[in-house]
């Protein structure tokens, strides 16, 4: 055998299996990698003694590509892989990507629009008794009822439309051993109910203690703000000490049942999981496609931390790790960065040491350890809480002993960092080493946008604490006589961005001097704070009103101003500038002005005759501006919730 689980029957027979216990279904190719969620979820059953067999992306048209080991003895674990099924197919615009990194030689078009789903009817169908057990973030962020932007429209729970068993949410190892161990010791999947980081169905919930009835599916259906005030509720519920259960009705009689999570992971618990026997590759299987090209990015990079304490509202970490970090010991991490020095292919640089925020290896303060998070307050917003521990000193000596192994010549920090945290430690050191160590020319950084309204609205510092990190990142490269630069991050179209902010945003662009390639137009993904307010136009945290953009050509005027120098963005951008009466943006002057009053010709001939008009014909332009945005509205799209 290859040390991989078997992917095939002769395999599971050349093991000396009858059987396995569990088959894992999965979207994405098999890759045995720690970053991939399949490879550990399989590798931690296999580690309690449990046989598990892998399918791979079966053909979903084929009821027999489910039926390669035929009935596992003990369930299907299914995911549809390590992103969302249809963020994987489509862009924020709808349309179909050409490729997936998580396929043989990136190749799309290998696993089915909701593929948890999908799978799972597949399994049905075949094995009509056998327990499915479904996870992933697909399944995670599906828990209850959820917003779905491909389809805009409010969608059932998960559970309810795979007709799964049980769902296990979160990262996933503790739960995926209890429901293991309980079915291992004879229970019937339906008495499996009480599993922390679970979901599960009920027809009659009076044993249930201590459970929050949330509003039924039909009153989310007919009322956008209960949707709002519905999630308010799971959010203050996604710590394992302070959560309760919660319950979302269907019809009559039909609940579903979102246990507390589960419990953060010990240090202990991190490095065994860390620590199992991966083979770091894609499936052999996959050579001649020219392999899976996912694992590029990580096979060379460490984790360190899980969770996230940020509480960006755009993103979905609270809802699926939690805000408690987790984090391994430095022996683990080091015995991994050894290994990688003996790889054929390592190169002497480790690409990444970090996780969900590279900068976080500690609970944000010393409460979280016993009384979990605040339920409704944030760590570092709206400025960082009087209770946390700014500490980079546990990760600056981390990285020296990373820097310090053999065979190592850089060790990158590429995952992120939270600026706001690095300006509270009273310290200065750890941006000093990441300057001076860990940075090649560009450091990327996540501002988002320059509107403190909007930066309030996303969960983030107001824009000062960004310029202020900016003028200590300068100060630091200029006494290392180093010429390094910030690469920032910034999305288009949030909710709470209007034309206006979108323009302000462009301006910021302008005077920085460059133009950012990294722009990311809002993408409404399940289960965040951001899709909420996007769907039902409150913020569901304050109940407050927020106007959203959801016209696709206003969502494609607010992104084309970012990149305002972009020639196929011209139109765009100006019809932007007159809609909101800013022909003063409209011109030569380069250090104030976004667009000439026309688009450059081509030709460079023509381009210098343009440049030598005189002021009356320039001015013809600005006039003629004016006029058509005096015949515009002024309210933005018709489209737009408020």
């Amino acid at each position: 055998m290859n040390g991989f689980l078997p992917v095939t029957r002769e395999e599971m027979n050349m093991l000396g299996w009858e059987q396995p216990d569990f088959v894992y279904v999965s979207g994405d190719a098999y890759v045995d990698h720690s970053s991939f969620g399949m490879a550990i979820i399989t590798r931690v059953l296999e580690s309690r003694g449990f046989k598990v067999a892998v399918i791979a992306q079966p053909d979903w048209k084929n009821e027999e590509s489910i039926a390669v080991f035929g009935a596992p003895r003990l369930g299907f674990l299914v995911s549809a892989g390590n992103m969302d099924s249809m963020v994987n197919h489509y862009t924020v615009n709808k349309k179909r990507r050409s490729a997936d990194a998580y396929s043989p030689g990136g190749h799309a078009g290998r696993r089915p629009d909701y593929a948890t789903i999908v799978y799972c009817n597949l399994i049905k169908r075949k094995f009509k008794n056998v327990p499915v057990i479904i996870g992933g973030i697909e399944a995670s962020l599906r828990r209850l009822a959820h917003y779905d932007y491909w389809q805009d429209k409010l969608k059932r729970s998960i559970l309810l439309d795979s007709g799964a068993d049980i769902l296990l949410y979160g990262m996933g190892e503790l739960a995926a051993v209890s429901v293991a161990e309980a079915l291992e010791a004879g229970l019937d999947v339906k008495d499996i109910i009480y599993v922390p980081g679970t979901v599960v169905k009920m027809r009659d919930i009076s044993a249930v203690k201590d459970g929050v009835l949330l509003p039924s599916f039909e009153e989310l259906e007919n009322d956008r703000k209960k949707y709002a005030e519905s999630f308010r509720i799971q959010y203050a519920n996604t710590d394992s000490v302070t959560a309760k259960p919660l319950i979302e009705q269907y019809g009559n009689n039909r609940y579903v049942v979102a246990n507390p999570p589960s419990r953060p992971l010990t240090m202990q618990e991190m490095d065994d999981i860390y620590g199992l026997p991966y083979r770091n590759a894609w499936h052999p299987s996959y050579e001649q496609e020219g392999g899976v090209p996912a694992i590029a990015e990580v096979k060379f990079s460490l984790t360190s931390c899980r969770g996230c304490f940020g509480g960006c509202s755009f993103c979905a970490l609270a809802f699926h790790q939690g805000r408690v970090v987790q984090v391994r010991s430095h022996e683990s991490l080091l015995a991994e960065a050894e290994a990688m020095t003996k790889d054929p292919d390592f190169k002497g640089y480790i690409h990444d040491v970090g996780g969900p925020t590279a900068n976080f290896r500690r609970t944000a303060c010393e409460k979280q350890k016993t009384a979990g998070v605040c339920t409704h307050r944030q760590c570092l917003f709206p400025k960082p809480c009087r209770n946390l521990v700014a500490d980079h000193s546990d990760y600056l000596a981390l990285l020296r002993k990373l820097r310090a192994l053999p065979g190592v010549k850089k060790v990158f920090i590429r995952s992120g960092i939270r600026f706001d945290y690095v300006l509270a430690d009273k310290s200065e050191t750890f941006l000093r080493e990441l300057c001076r160590y860990h940075i090649s020319g560009q450091l990327r950084v996540a501002p988002e946008h320059v509107s403190d309204r909007v930066l309030t609205l996303m969960g983030k510092p107001e824009a000062s604490v960004y310029r202020e990190f900016v003028r200590r990142f300068d100060k630091v490269n200029r006494g290392l006589k180093k010429d390094q630069y910030l690469v920032p991050y910034l999305i288009s179209s949030h909710p709470g961005s209007t034309l206006e902010d979108a323009i302000a945003l462009a301006e910021s662009v302008r005077d920085m001097g460059y133009m950012p390639e990294q722009v990311q137009d809002f993408y409404p993904t399940p289960s965040t704070v951001s899709t909420v307010m996007y769907y039902t136009g409150f913020n569901p945290l304050t109940m407050e009103k927020v106007y959203t953009a959801v016209s696709p050509h206003e969502k494609a005027m607010q992104r084309a101003l970012i990149q305002y120098k972009k020639p196929e963005n011209y139109e765009l951008v100006k019809e932007a500038l007159l809609r909101c009466r800013r022909e003063d943006l409209i011109g030569y002057d380069h250090a104030k002005c976004l667009i000439p009053p026309r688009k450059p010709a081509n030709n460079k001939t023509e381009d210098r005759t343009n440049e030598r008009k005189t002021g009356k014909n320039s001015g013809s332009s600005r006039k003629n501006g004016k006029n058509t945005a005096g015949s515009k509205k002024r309210t933005g799209s018709s489209k737009a919730r408020r």
